[in-house]
């Protein structure tokens, strides 16, 4: 049997239950999730996700994650008079599973969990048999009261904003060997380094200084999200030469990249910079485009990777001859082609298809790599 506590009542009248009980307890045959049917308007739950249910197995054979909030179950067609047992010290207790008067319970939340659990029982029971799961059961509700459960708990639901769970991220990898280990397993070691590298972008960075905006700070000054610029770094963290060297080089690098551009295009960082698309995602996004090149051009004739000089003479005539249409037809350039809204022409190039068509259109204004 399964002690349990009796649960607050939901509207309708309906009983809940919380317990925890041994996954051994979970198999197929004792559970079903009512997966959407849409031809047939039947069921409510998504198809599971291989990979989530993939990664869960992984995080949990390597004791890197512990499961405790509670799956929401129903059991269908019965009572509380008919299901629960109470013992002789005042107790509560729940048939197991397989009994009769049980049935299957219905996943209605935590289908992943399920899924991920009995995976492991599977291919191991004698360790994970045994492995407690915490539970919230409704007993005897509707397949329409588990829908409205489960669109209730699923779109009041907000996932964590991506600037926070980067900075979270980063905080635990630093203070836990085995999430470093997970996420370079899974190739995402990158967003640790791209955190750590804009953090220290905005602290010590004059062309960054003040412009980054970090989880739960006010916009003021900012111009973009840590977020965005972090989604920035991840091409070039993959590439073999700036990849490669360690945080405090590419913190070099960047620094004197942008302090290369704003020698080029000042008015764009003296004034007001919200007024132009530079700082803000899409601009930073295109020049981190183009960076490699220009790398590789700089390297190749020698000089030094850490000298804004260095990308100021690189750059200076594809920004300064970038050209492009506003929105009202005129052909602005340079500065001018990097004004936000109805003045400026980068405004044209907010998707990502459009981006890239930018990125070509400056790199083929760079200096040519020649070998020898």
């Amino acid at each position: 049997m399964v002690p349990v506590t009796m649960g607050p009542k939901l509207r309708g009248g309906i009983h809940t239950i919380v317990g925890s009980m041994p996954i051994r307890f979970l198999v197929p045959e004792n559970y079903k999730i009512p997966r959407r049917d849409t031809l047939k308007k039947e069921g409510y739950q998504r198809e599971v996700s291989r990979n989530r249910v993939n990664k869960l197995v992984t995080d949990l054979q390597k004791g890197r994650v512990d499961l405790p909030t509670a799956i929401l179950l129903n059991l269908r067609d019965t009572s509380v008079d008919t299901l629960l047992i109470q013992g002789n010290n005042g107790e509560t207790f729940m048939p197991e599973p397989s009994d009769q008067r049980c049935g299957p319970f219905y996943v209605v939340d935590g289908q992943h969990r399920v899924v991920a659990l009995h995976d492991l029982v599977e291919d191991n029971p004698e360790k994970w048999g045994e492995f407690k799961i915490p539970f919230v059961c409704m007993i005897g509700a509707s397949i329409r009261q588990e829908m409205e459960q489960f669109y209730v708990v699923n779109s009041n639901a907000k996932s964590v904003r991506t600037d926070l769970a980067l900075d979270l991220l980063k905080q635990r990898a630093e203070s836990d060997p085995n999430i470093m280990e997970a996420l370079i397993e899974r190739g995402e070691k990158w967003k640790v380094d791209a955190e750590t590298i804009v953090e220290k972008l905005s602290e010590t960075s004059p062309v960054w200084k003040y412009r980054i905006r970090f989880p739960n700070q006010p916009k003021i000054d900012t111009t973009i999200g840590s977020a965005s610029m972090v989604s920035s770094l991840k091409p070039l963290l993959g590439t073999p030469y700036f990849g490669a060297i360690n945080i405090d080089n590419q913190l070099k690098i960047l620094d004197a990249y942008w302090r290369g551009i704003r020698e080029v295009l000042p008015e764009v960082f003296n004034e007001d910079p919200s007024r132009y698309s530079i700082q803000k995602g899409s601009g930073v996004g295109v020049l981190h485009g183009v960076l490699v090149q220009v790398l590789e051009y700089i390297r190749s004739k020698g000089l030094s990777v850490i000298d804004h000089a260095s990308y100021g003479d690189a750059m200076r005539a594809a920004l300064v001859d970038l050209e492009g249409d506003t929105p009202d037809g005129d052909i602005v350039t340079g500065v001018s082609f990097w004004r936000a809204g109805s003045d400026g022409a980068a405004g044209a190039y907010s998707s990502n298809a459009a981006r890239r068509v930018l990125v070509a259109k400056i790199k083929s204004r760079l200096p040519q790599i020649e070998i020898e």
